[in-house]
């Protein structure tokens, strides 16, 4: 398994600057661009195009906070967390909310599909825009816990920084809390996306 930390010179960590990491990036990676090795040997330009993919898929994982987190629970367990499909604890409010509201634009998108009346067609546009309010604001107040979980994991960082360098040294690091973490941010994501999809198709 290959340590995208390590590729970047980046300490394990849960929490990172995105503008730093990416300077990082941008640093290591500028030499060996394809656009600047294009006339070098087949060898060289090769191994080049190789640390330039290795590099790029690195930071692509790191910059994204919930692939961060599982790629580091993978080097830290060895294995990668499963995707338990049951909802995380405090959680099922919010999963009933972003079901309900998804459900409902649902209908009211196949009932505007079916309008060819252009006085319904305006009374169903200002409909619409109320619709994408709702959605949006639920938007926000998924956007606000996952800022909160965000800043928790910059409070974990302690932990790894004062971590004893051995093979094993995850006794004393809240791995369990990074998991649920990780959970927490994949359901975000998936909601967020599907009221995205919703806000987008409203705008039609």
């Amino acid at each position: 398994m290959s340590d995208n930390f390590a590729l970047l010179n980046e300490p394990r960590r849960p929490w990172i600057d995105v503008d730093q990491l990416k300077q990082k990036f941008l640093a290591l990676s500028t030499g060996i661009h394809p656009d600047r090795t294009h006339n070098a040997p087949t060898a060289e330009r090769q191994a080049a195009a190789q640390r330039y993919s290795d590099l790029n898929a690195a930071y692509n994982c790191l910059r994204e906070p919930k692939e961060r987190l599982r790629h580091l629970l993978e080097l830290e367990l060895g294995e990668t967390p499963v995707d338990i499909q049951r909802i995380p604890p405090g959680m099922m409010d919010a999963f009933f909310e972003v079901g309900r509201l998804c459900k409902e634009t649902d209908a009211f998108l196949a009932e505007k599909a079916g309008v060819t009346s252009p006085l319904m067609k305006v009374k169903l546009f200002e409909r619409g825009q109320e619709w994408t309010e709702k959605l949006m604001a639920l938007q926000q107040t998924i956007s606000a816990r996952r800022n909160e979980l965000l800043a928790e994991l910059q409070g974990m960082n302690p932990a790894w920084e004062s971590a004893p360098q051995t093979k094993s040294p995850h006794g004393n690091l809240p791995l369990k809390r990074l998991e649920e973490i990780y959970r927490l941010l994949s359901y975000f994501a998936r909601w967020s996306e599907q009221l995205q999809e919703r806000i987008v198709q409203l705008s039609f």
